[in-house]
């Protein structure tokens, strides 16, 4: 059976099937929700029921209290509808959105390439449709037997003939332990997207500072591919950091974009190099050089953060003390449904 699914502010009008979550009908037809765990654990995805009758699923009385429910709330990841709905979310239209409809996709591994001892760089061909996506965005995997996906940023541009997916290997964790282990070229894996609201706003003219440590470089690369590729002639920045050298991958290709574009800069530094190596480049973290490269004055500039939440927290500290404010600095977090309900926003955001 098919229901009728109002979404407000935007007065936006769409279907969605019994058994059908809220947010997954949004996100199929190109509308986006705030969102994070998609496990009913955070309370992200929370939103206003105005009219009709829903099933609340699995939403953790945690993330959704019994008095929320009175007051006609509900987590959009696991509320299902029992009749027509309207629902009144926290979004705002975004001139740069692209409001592209997430997908269900199969694709073929046809490379895998160690990029560094710890990030497997995997290069996947969709078959049939391509997917389309904003530089920035992500997908859900299916990885091996593992019930639930893994996000992954896309490291490639939209105008890669194959999508890139830089996975990191996480101690314990069995989807990554699985692509570095046992991943195959020839493997086809389950796929859907794109997700995420991380993209630059082409619209605003100020330049741009990417911050981005360990593989959280997938989505800031994506980014300045397409910026630069596009003939972007704004002033940007990328400061990379990594433990040691052996962890900081891509560097001969962005040392080799900033000799060919007078308008990009490329800022390598190191926190953990052993002090005897021969690493002649910066010391310390992200924000540190990012700190010292600007001398702490980053105003007129837009920020895209991607990395560890440690080095995001530092990073915000750094460009609010160098008076750049929330509205100016973008930034995307995943969170699996482990940690999903021990996730915190940043103290120094109203809305991260």
């Amino acid at each position: 059976m098919t229901y009728q699914l109002t979404i407000e502010p935007l007065g936006q009008t769409i279907d969605i099937e019994e058994g059908q979550t809220v947010l997954d009908a949004c996100l199929r037809a190109g509308v986006w929700l705030p969102h994070a765990c998609g496990h009913g654990l955070c309370g992200t995805c929370k939103v206003q029921t105005l009219e009709g009758e829903l099933d609340h699923g699995e939403a953790s009385p945690f993330a959704l209290m019994d008095f929320e429910r009175e007051e006609a709330k509900c987590l959009a990841c696991c509320a299902r509808p029992m009749s027509d709905m309207v629902i009144e979310a926290d979004i705002e239209p975004d001139p740069d959105a692209q409001c592209l409809p997430l997908m269900d996709f199969t694709a073929e591994v046809v490379r895998i390439k160690a990029l560094t001892p710890t990030i497997k760089g995997v290069f996947l061909r969709i078959e049939g449709e391509s997917l389309q996506f904003q530089p920035g965005q992500y997908v859900n995997v299916w990885i091996g037997k593992e019930a639930a996906p893994r996000a992954f940023s896309v490291a490639s541009a939209p105008s890669a003939n194959e999508i890139e997916l830089n996975i990191r290997l996480v101690p314990g964790g069995s989807a990554t332990t699985y692509v570095h282990e046992q991943l195959g070229v020839g493997e086809r894996l389950q796929l859907s997207g794109p997700l995420g609201r991380f993209f630059v706003r082409k619209s605003d003219p100020r330049p741009l500072v990417f911050m981005a440590g360990g593989s959280g470089l997938s989505s800031p690369r994506s980014m300045i591919l397409d910026l630069l590729e596009s003939g972007d002639q704004r002033e940007i920045v990328l400061v990379q950091g990594a433990r040691n050298a052996g962890e900081l991958y891509y560097r001969d290709a962005f040392e080799t974009i900033a000799r060919q574009h007078d308008n990009f800069t490329y800022l390598p530094v190191l926190s953990g190099e052993p002090e005897q190596s021969d690493w002649a480049g910066e010391r310390g973290y992200v924000h540190d050089l990012a700190g010292r490269h600007f001398s702490h004055d980053f105003r007129g500039w837009r920020a895209y953060l991607c990395g560890p939440p440690p080095m995001i927290e530092a990073c915000i500290a750094t460009l609010m003390q160098g008076r750049l404010f929330e509205k100016d600095i973008f930034t995307e977090k995943f969170l699996s449904a482990a940690d999903a309900s021990q996730a915190t926003r940043s103290p120094l955001f109203r809305s991260l």
